[in-house]
């Protein structure tokens, strides 16, 4: 009982903020319209029963009146005025149709409202970034963005109104069955509505058994999940280092990686085709014999002329919809256990964001302060690494507003790693960094992000692509030495993979024209670039943008000349150098 009260603790953290926010209103007002759609159903199979039991008895008694009116019109019975068919079964259809169209409609909304807020999580304070590097466990987030809220959503309110409706049906067909099935008399004892205490010890009996050969299923379907990811994960990184990989030959290797990856699936997936063939093997034996278990117990009545055939066959309707409605675990236990994997998948995830966030929230790490200041300075700053391993200890410097700065350093030293602490999202480490207050920052690491969409996009990147006027982005374009692109600014293609590391860098390089930052960090951004073509850039940032502060990492000697200053990383120390 414990673990199913977490399980709906979790569950209901999940799900409760939707039914609590500015959607709330309409969000209930779509859901009671389908609980209602929902309970009508059950009214509908009711008056089938006993539709279904008149029927029947027409048959019996060979009486074509009642069986054409029964069809398409309708005539008064012992249980009152009974529909024709053909009006119970269009009012049916129609409560079905909207009742599957209206549910489809929450789901979407719902959906839309659950990813939106857990994007705002990860995106908010790094948190994606954080997690990243500190909670290896919480693996492919994008599954459990894309497709876990998902599968949360639908099995949510598929197995919520199957459960809902199969409570309503259970107690609807029991005063149904409680009147047809009369007394029984066993060890002297009579037993009135005997029938409803035979269906209750299946169902009790086979859902206890259900469990027993099922659960196993549990844990099968959380880890089939993650090895699904994971194998999907490995296919794109191939596709987006499809340059790499073919330029080193590395097919071999990548193919042993992926089939190691597929092999962890199969694997897998063999364990869950053996405990669902278990699970299929009780639960495919068990309804077959629900068929016909009420009428072998409805048939002495029959035989001995108690009940017409109409009633036998309401009789065993009405036990099935009751035994169903008590087996209702046994025929959604996978399901079940589907959607327990999917709520602890999400859960994890939620924590690890509220673990980023709380971290960033208590300053963990180096802690970058926004202040009423023209300048930067950097104050205690020690860098480590995930392993502990301290890069940089005690760091102190000052960097003025307009300065040109070079840092530089052998490669490992922890220059790219400082520029991350100074951007406030490096984890490892201690110290304060002084940042100038609403100053328009842009780093530019050595390899460019590029957004999927158009080369605008691209080029305007983080601003919007509206924020710009079409000559500025083209002028920004013929700068970098991209004039060439400018027809097609709008077309949308896989750009990192159209684009050389030479072009993309250069798309970076109009970025910085185009936004025009007051401090620009270049992390080794013109390293694809000839010495000529990065001169030229250097020189170009010294006209175009007079007042930016640059602060640069580069290995190439010619570089120190377009910065008035250097740092130097030595030996775990940021010394002042002559640049």
């Amino acid at each position: 009982m414990r673990r199913i009260g977490s399980f709906l603790h979790d569950t209901w953290r999940i799900a409760g903020p939707y039914w609590r926010s500015e959607e709330r209103w309409r969000a209930r007002l779509l859901l009671g319209v389908v609980i209602a759609l929902n309970l009508s159903l059950v009214g509908m199979n009711v008056l089938l029963s006993y539709w279904n039991r008149e029927f029947f008895n027409a048959l019996q008694a060979k009486d074509a009146e009642a069986f054409w009116a029964l069809l398409f019109w309708w005539r008064q019975t012992e249980s009152g005025p009974m529909p024709g068919f053909v009006f119970v079964a269009a009012l049916y259809i129609l409560i079905a149709v909207y009742q599957l169209y209206l549910r489809q409609a929450l789901q979407i909304r719902w959906r839309s409202w659950l990813t939106r807020r857990v994007l705002d999580g990860w995106l908010a304070e790094r948190a994606y970034y954080r997690i990243a590097l500190t909670d290896p466990g919480t693996d492919n987030p994008d599954q459990r963005i894309a497709e876990d809220l998902r599968f949360f959503v639908d099995n949510t309110l598929a197995l919520g109104l199957g459960l809902m409706r199969s409570v309503v049906t259970l107690f609807s067909f029991v005063l149904v069955l409680w009147g047809l099935s009369g007394p029984a008399t066993l060890l002297g004892i009579e037993i009135p509505g005997y029938m409803v205490w035979v269906a209750l010890a299946y169902a009790v009996l086979g859902t206890a058994l259900a469990h027993l050969v099922g659960r196993a299923l549990i844990p099968l379907n959380f880890n089939q999940q993650r090895v699904e990811a994971d194998f999907r994960y490995a296919l794109v990184r191939l596709r987006d280092n499809a340059e790499g990989i073919a330029l080193y030959g590395g097919e071999a290797d990548e193919r042993r990686g992926l089939l190691q990856r597929f092999h962890a699936l199969i694997e897998n997936w063999w364990q869950i085709m053996v405990a669902t063939k278990r699970l299929t093997f009780f639960t495919a034996g068990y309804s077959q014999v629900a068929i016909v278990f009420p009428f072998v117990v409805g048939a002495p009545a029959y035989f001995a002329g108690r009940i017409p055939l109409g009633g036998l066959t309401q009789t065993a309707d009405a036990f099935g919809q009751v035994q169903g409605s008590l087996s209702w675990i046994v025929d959604n236990y996978r399901d079940l256990t589907e959607w327990r994997a999917t709520v602890r998948r999400i859960t994890g995830f939620l924590d690890a964001i509220e673990a980023a966030r709380g971290a960033a929230a208590a300053g963990a790490g180096v802690q970058a302060l926004a202040e009423a200041r023209p300048d930067m300075a950097m104050d205690g700053v020690t860098l480590a690494l995930p392993d502990g391993r301290v890069l940089l200890e005690g760091a102190a410097a000052r960097i003025g507003q307009g300065e040109a700065v070079l840092v530089a350093g052998p490669s490992g030293a922890g220059k790219s790693t400082l520029f991350r602490a100074i951007a406030g999202i490096w984890p490892f480490g201690s110290g304060r960094v002084h940042v100038p207050k609403d100053a328009t920052v842009l780093f530019l690491p050595q390899r460019p992000y590029l957004p999927l969409g158009s080369l605008r996009r691209a080029v305007c990147y983080p601003r919007a692509a509206t924020d710009f006027a079409d000559a500025e982005v083209r002028e920004a374009l013929d700068l970098a030495g991209l004039g060439h692109l400018a027809p097609r600014l709008d077309e949308e293609d896989a750009w990192d993979h159209r684009l050389s590391g030479g072009e993309q860098q250069r798309v970076a390089l109009a970025r910085a024209l185009l936004l025009k930052p007051q401090w620009l960090f270049l992390d080794e951004a013109t390293a694809s670039l000839d010495p000529e073509a990065e001169a030229r850039f250097y020189a170009l940032l010294q006209e175009r943008l007079p007042g930016t502060t640059l602060v640069s990492i580069a290995h190439r000697p010619a570089v120190a000349q377009y910065h008035r200053r250097a740092l130097r990383v030595r030996e775990g120390r940021l010394v002042e150098a002559a640049s």
